[in-house]
């Protein structure tokens, strides 16, 4: 019985938990740059907090806008979520 909940405990986490994207937004003529500085310091964060995670990066939206993001498990969101305050959040598809 033991290893049957185990076996669906690993399948939820690997399989059917979400898979969620943070976003932090930076606009105006000097967004770009502002991204890739804050994606040094999400790094450090996740570093230092041994944070898993699926992807960080920067993206461009437009010429004017462009994001940080880190990709990670549901369980992982709320502590990410409450000590660095993301813009917005949004489901993960690799």
């Amino acid at each position: 019985m033991l290893i049957n909940a185990a076996l669906i405990l690993a399948l939820y986490y690997f399989y059917i938990m979400r898979k969620l994207k943070l976003i932090w937004d930076f606009k105006g003529p000097d967004a770009e740059q502002t991204a890739k500085h804050h994606l040094i310091h999400l790094k450090e964060y996740i570093n230092s907090n041994s944070v898993e995670t699926l992807a960080s990066g920067t993206e461009l939206i437009t010429d004017r806008h462009h994001i940080c993001f880190v990709a990670l498990n549901e369980a992982d969101m709320p502590a990410m979520r409450d000590n660095l305050k993301p813009h917005r959040g949004q489901l993960w598809t690799p």
